[in-house]
């Protein structure tokens, strides 16, 4: 790969981390607490298209985490979760994209109500939370997600390089 394709690749995963920051911090009434439907998660359908997507995502929710006011724990883990849902959906590319919006709403859902509940001290339970933050990916990821992807699946070429 030549310097500028490197550049390039480095300047778009940038581009995507800066995204999810803004969006997070724009739409920060609904990013954060128990019931939450983080705009930003639309973004992660971007694997889809790019393997720079995964770790600007991750970027991005470490520094709408750390600039949020997040606690060191929601930090992390959430990043983790969203992570790892970056990476899920980045290994279904190529397959039927309502398929590829599920890891990041199962990771969210599964690692989410526990820095609620352990970092932050929310008493509701556990399942509930499952439930709620699983509803919020679902309209974020499941909804607004595949809005993007139809969006911009015509222009992916002339927008993203592999």
């Amino acid at each position: 790969m030549n310097h500028k394709a490197s550049s390039f690749l480095v300047a778009q995963g940038a581009m995507i981390a800066a995204a999810y920051v803004v969006l997070t911090v724009a739409f920060a009434p609904f990013s954060f607490k128990e019931i939450q439907v983080r705009i930003s998660e639309s973004l992660t359908i971007l694997p889809m298209f790019t393997p720079v997507a995964v770790p600007g995502l991750a970027v991005g929710c470490l520094l709408a985490n750390i600039l949020g006011g997040a606690v060191l724990a929601d930090i992390i883990f959430g990043s983790l979760a969203t992570l790892i849902g970056a990476v899920g959906t980045r290994m279904l590319r190529g397959k039927n994209p309502v398929l590829a919006v599920i890891p990041p709403i199962v990771a969210n859902m599964l690692i989410v109500p526990f820095v609620l509940r352990y970092a932050y001290g929310v008493p509701l339970p556990i399942p509930l939370m499952m439930g709620t933050i699983g509803i919020g990916e679902t309209v974020s990821c499941g909804i607004l997600g595949l809005l993007l992807y139809k969006a911009l699946y015509p222009h992916r070429k002339s927008i993203f390089k592999e």
